[in-house]
């Protein structure tokens, strides 16, 4: 709590910035107070971040490749580095736009998952659609055009490997990548991957037990003793991939993991800003993280940077990856009807260091799977179901009141200008967690930047589903760890 203490006076600016790049996460009763209440947001600072970063070359990012891998005390543990989309595009678009697709592309995504995993709550547009979808294992959902490929990891593909992009995303169990011969392929940034160089890629039977397992199986092609598993993938914006399945070598920097089953998909359509397919480390069985198995124990944690920073973030697998002291741990909650998604029970919202009267229930997830809370790194702004986020955005905007409003901008109904102003002091936002733990965010992460003239908005939004995402905008900066063997998800201690 000395961090707390710190961030309620006015101290130097410079000593702020640093602090606030902390998210203090506490344990407090459900009905005490949270402190800090009050944060500084280092508006021109950030205004300036966003001009600076606009885009980084990908020849400089192909440089980039660095992993980490090792071992101790019998564990194994690998670390990729993480790259936002933003950082792949080809054309600088300036803030403003890079916005708008961002969140465009997001009102796509959580549109999938709503009439996925959200119940029957959505009323109209896309959110009222029926989709067929045929799963890895499990639900899955595409990083593709609603929103999901917003970060990146650069691996290894094959024997000799060859170097790929691959959209990471927590909400699917699927592993593929674009194959030669390609009947139908995307543009992607590296060579489209060749098996017939590869000497590890053995195409799946139609007999063996993994092609039995895999709900994408659809069949088989061939003929005699040479029938091969045939997979699909196909998502609800129209995207999807369609080809054999496959085990083959994925390698980590120097670290080799053989016989991972991935889908080589040979029909594929989709917009991944040059990646070469999905690296899915869902929950479900035929996710990266489950295949490691034993070799990550269950394990893994990313720390995802800032979108206009100009570093790169982290994704570590293996039970080293998590942190032994200081992290604030929650259960995670199991959906069987819909595996793939972490779960957390989340029992409310602070604003200002006192808990927002909100029903408790509105965030449960029910007996039937419908509801409840998911981690997500593909969705980027939180989506909370609408009577939460009416109380939450009117208390926000009740402590707030000294701060010059703007007109609303897409899906933010609440902004503000904040143009000529260094920084601004802000209420906190707390997420509280069943059990005690309270999560406060960096002011970065609930009033973003939306153009390169100063105008904010409070980065949350209403849904008319029952389904609660936490997006990854909260989750920038923060370390976030997933111990699946025993059902607990950790914030912190570290910081990126």
């Amino acid at each position: 709590m000395m961090t707390a203490a710190i961030l309620t006076t006015m101290v130097e600016v410079a000593i702020l910035i640093c602090l606030l790049q902390l998210a203090t996460a506490t344990t407090a009763a459900a009905s005490s107070l949270s402190y800090p209440s009050h944060q500084i947001l280092a508006v021109q600072e950030i205004i300036d971040t966003t001009k600076l970063a606009a885009h980084v070359p990908q020849t400089q990012l192909l440089d980039h490749e660095t992993i980490e891998s090792g071992e101790s005390h019998g564990r194994k543990r690998w670390k990729l580095n993480l790259v936002h989309r933003d950082k792949l595009s080809e054309n600088d678009e300036g803030h403003r736009r890079r916005t708008e697709a961002r969140l465009k592309r997001d009102v796509k995504r959580v549109a999938i998952l709503n009439s996925r995993i959200g119940g029957n709550h959505t009323k109209g547009g896309v959110e009222g659609g029926r989709f067929e979808v045929e799963d890895f294992g499990s639900e899955v959902v595409s990083g593709m055009r609603q929103g999901s490929g917003e970060y990146f990891v650069r691996i290894g593909v094959g024997s000799p490997p060859r170097s790929q992009y691959m959209v990471v995303d927590s909400g699917s169990d699927v592993v593929w990548v674009q194959c030669l011969p390609c009947k139908q392929c995307y543009q992607q940034s590296d060579p489209l991957f060749d098996p017939a160089n590869s000497a590890s890629f053995v195409a799946v039977s139609c007999a063996s037990s993994v092609c039995q397992h895999a709900e994408t199986a659809v069949g088989c092609h061939g003929h005699g003793g040479g029938r091969w598993c045939k997979y699909e993938v196909s998502y609800g914006d129209g995207s999807y991939t369609k080809g054999t399945l496959a085990l083959e070598t994925l390698s980590f920097g120097n670290t080799f993991i053989r016989n991972v089953a991935i889908g080589c998909g040979h029909r594929n359509q989709g917009l991944f800003v040059g990646a070469a397919g999905l690296l899915g480390i869902g929950g479900g069985s035929m996710s990266l993280v489950s295949q490691l198995g034993g070799e990550a124990g269950g394990a893994f944690s990313y720390c995802l940077v800032s979108r206009g920073d100009g570093s790169l973030g982290s994704l570590e697998f293996g039970r080293e990856s998590l942190p032994t002291d200081s992290a604030v741990w929650v259960p995670l909650l199991r959906n069987p009807r819909f595996p793939s998604f972490y779960y957390v029970e989340l029992s409310g919202l602070g604003v200002g260091g006192v808990q927002v009267t909100i029903p408790e229930p509105i965030f449960k997830l029910s007996d039937m799977g419908h509801g409840g809370v998911v981690m997500d790194t593909g969705t980027a702004v939180t989506r909370l179901p609408t009577v939460a986020y009416a109380a939450f955005r009117d208390t926000f905007i009740a402590q707030t009141t000294n701060l010059p409003r703007a007109r609303p901008v897409s899906i933010f109904d609440t902004c503000y200008d904040l143009n000529g102003f260094v920084t601004v002091r802000v209420p906190t936002v707390s997420f509280y967690f069943s059990g005690g733990p309270v999560l406060t965010l960096p002011a970065s992460n609930f009033l973003i930047p939306v153009d390169d003239m100063g105008t904010f908005c409070f980065a949350f939004a209403p849904t008319s589903s029952g389904l609660s995402i936490i997006g990854n905008i909260q989750q920038e900066g923060i370390q976030i760890s997933f111990d699946s063997t025993n059902g607990l998800m950790g914030f912190g201690p570290n910081v990126c």
